[in-house]
């Protein structure tokens, strides 16, 4: 039986003809639909990973697939770890919707230690330090006004989604928007940095996922948000259990790794908050709505609160 959103038999005639795999595939879905779908697909002989958008209509910029692909390909060779990419397909007739294969890598997402959060950060770091014309990325994006664009987009954000009071929010808005830092060099930001977009082996990373929402910009941003991923008071990510290394200790090993100034982390702490309270707040309001399927989604409007109030004191 095919998995939701891949034709087998349609997917197998074309890969065939790519020379990819031969004969018929096997597949199962181990992502599900909040964020690209992805597959791992099997002939014969070998497998491979298949991704592709979430069903139903999607914002072509929110799930582009020759981004992830092109930025995934681009870094093959340097010492952020992904997964080698094999093909990318833009017509929309195939399956569906465009979509790219690229290599199973083994591993898992374990629970974060100290030493996990040391190398994590180390990769972090090895992103940020590519210079992104040396990898084809000098036209990846807009790093110029990347940080007003990004204020200015997640409010827009908020209020589509506006459904109840939410006491501080605005002051957090109006408090980052009158103090943006200056960007020191633009550098490939990843926009979702945490374990649990990992896949980890022996204490290593073995792969760097989900590269839907990279582009050009201020790395700051990832590092603050891979920090407010890890702070167990605010607790959004079930994928992040577990002790984290000591965050003055994080921030100084990446600052001496990447020679950036970090000085003015805080305000990147205010926009981490500011996102993902922005982002929950959105979920809250389709849950409220009955648009949201499965467990897990009666809370996520109380997660809100918390994260304003923690950008607050940071900003």
């Amino acid at each position: 039986m095919d998995p939701p959103g891949l034709d087998l038999t349609r997917l197998a005639a074309y890969l065939e003809d790519q020379g990819l795999t031969r004969g018929p595939l096997t597949a199962e879905l181990i992502t599900g639909g909040k964020s690209n779908l992805t597959y791992v697909v099997r002939d014969a002989t070998a497998e491979y990973v298949v991704r592709r958008p979430p069903l139903g209509h999607v914002l072509a910029t929110a799930h582009d697939m020759g981004r992830e692909y092109r930025v995934m390909t681009a870094l093959r060779d340097t010492p952020v770890p992904v997964p080698r990419t094999y093909h990318l397909c833009t017509d929309p007739e195939v399956i569906g919707a465009p979509f790219y294969v690229m290599e199973h890598v083994a591993g898992e997402r374990p629970p974060m230690t100290p030493a996990l959060a040391h190398e994590l950060i180390d990769v972090l770091a090895a992103l940020h330090s590519i210079p992104p014309e040396s990898v084809g990325l000098a036209d990846f994006g807009r790093p110029d006004g990347y940080l007003e664009r990004q204020v200015r987009r997640w409010k827009k954000q908020l209020d589509a989604s506006r459904s109840r009071d939410i006491p501080g929010i605005d002051e957090l808005f109006q408090r980052l928007s009158r103090d943006i830092p200056r960007s020191g060099a633009p550098a490939i930001v990843h926009g979702d940095f945490k374990l649990g977009n990992t896949l980890i082996a022996g204490g290593k990373v073995r792969a760097v996922l989900d590269w839907e929402m990279s582009t050009l910009g201020d790395p700051l941003t990832d590092l603050a948000l891979f920090l407010l991923y890890g702070d167990e008071a605010i607790d959004l990510d079930s994928e992040e259990k577990g002790e984290m290394a000591n965050p003055e200790e994080i921030v100084a090993h990446y600052a001496e790794a990447t020679g950036r100034d970090v000085s003015r982390l805080g305000w990147y702490l205010g926009l981490a908050c500011f996102k993902l309270a922005v982002i929950a707040e959105g979920i809250h309001f389709r849950y409220t709505q009955g648009l949201t399927v499965g467990e897990g989604f009666a809370e996520i409007g109380e997660h809100v609160g918390r994260l304003v109030a923690r950008g607050l004191t940071e900003v």
